[in-house]
């Protein structure tokens, strides 16, 4: 199977791309519940679950829209948040600016990284002084073209999510942070729906996007449960992103589609499991294989034979184990004499055949 990939990203050290294990970050998003505490606990939590980062968003309902009750700016369509305005959705689910460089010392001290997803050129001024190693465009700001320009200029890794994107606004996004000085690029299929139904997954995109533009690519997930991330791992994504959250039952903007602790490291398993297990192309015997090579089938003796009987189909047959002589010889092997009696259940070999072939004899 081709590889999904691609030139390498590198974030704080870590190689990103085909061959590498795949990068694992868990989405905090609005999962603290307005608790600092939670925030902390959140990201221990996720160390513990085999994460490889946690991410953050950083925007405020000012930067995000107004605030207003016209139509337009109301919540509907169907999703967990129908009848709220955008306003005060994002108010409700915002990260406080203060507590984000305060969150990533937390990470820092526990060894995992911590990132952010920008959602206006105020909030890349504001990462940039916190140090961040990687950038995340979220899906719905693929069509922000200064966005990306500025996170372009920071020279740091960019990951983008393509949900709602078509091909077009994929290349132009990728066109315009490489005009504007990024280099290491990675793109992450999306399905832009809360929860997400595998079936609207497509995971053969991943294939696409890696073709098409030459980077490692992955999977940003809102399905629910493990299955899909795991066939993406199949697959050979580079790296993934799942909602976190320490108790689905807390109520919240993203609690419902969020993944808790122990069901995030049953993920983590799961993918690290099928990375090993697509290894690379192999054929013939491994060294854990070597002790059962025994049991394949070769030539024995499976009736009692005297010096100079014939060996026929009936005294000599191909069985398991595989200590006798090669079943491709059989028909060499038919019609020969044996050189000495012959116990049944022995392994037959070329020493225990004397003379000629048995021959048929003809009539006139």
């Amino acid at each position: 199977m081709v590889e999904l990939l691609t030139p390498e990203i590198t974030i704080a050290g870590r190689r990103i791309g085909s061959g590498q294990p795949a990068y694992i970050i868990a989405e905090m998003s609005a999962n603290h519940h307005g608790d600092y505490d939670e925030a902390v606990r959140l990201v221990k939590a996720a160390k513990e679950a085999g994460a490889d980062a946690i991410k953050l968003q950083t925007y405020t309902a000012d930067t995000l829209t107004i605030k207003s009750d016209l139509a337009h700016f109301r919540i509907q369509g169907n999703t967990l948040w129908d009848g709220r305005t955008l306003y005060d959705l994002y108010k409700e689910a915002y990260t406080p600016w203060e507590w984000q460089p305060r969150l990533k010392r937390v990470a820092d001290q526990v060894g995992l990284h911590l990132f952010s997803s920008p959602f206006d050129t105020t909030a890349v001024d504001f990462l940039e002084t916190m140090q961040v190693p990687v950038y995340k465009i979220a899906s719905f700001e693929i069509v922000d073209i200064a966005l990306l320009q500025r996170v372009a200029k920071t020279k740091k890794p960019v990951i983008v999510s393509t949900g709602m994107a078509t091909l077009a606004e994929i290349e132009e996004a990728v066109s315009t942070l490489r005009h504007a000085g990024a280099t290491q690029i990675a793109l992450m299929k999306c399905t832009s729906a809360y929860p997400a139904n595998p079936e609207d997954s497509h995971l053969n995109t991943m294939r696409h996007l890696a073709e098409a533009f030459e980077v490692p690519v992955g999977l940003s997930d809102h399905t629910m449960g493990p299955h899909v991330p795991i066939g993406a791992a199949a697959l050979g994504m580079s790296l993934l992103e799942k909602h976190f959250v320490m108790d689905r039952k807390h109520p919240g903007p993203d609690s419902a589609f969020s993944m808790e602790p122990a069901e995030f490291k049953d993920m983590v398993q799961g993918v690290r499991t099928l990375e090993k297990a697509r290894g690379s192309v192999h054929y013939g015997i491994n060294a854990e294989e070597e002790k059962s090579r025994i049991f394949r089938r070769s030539l024995f003796v499976v009736e009692d034979i005297k010096a100079g009987d014939v060996f026929t189909a009936k005294n000599i047959r191909s069985i398991r184990p595989g200590y006798g002589l090669h079943t491709r010889f059989l028909p060499q092997v038919l019609g020969r004499h044996a050189a000495t009696d012959l116990a049944r259940g022995t392994p037959l070999a070329w020493s225990h055949m004397s003379g000629e072939k048995e021959r048929t004899p003809t009539h006139a």
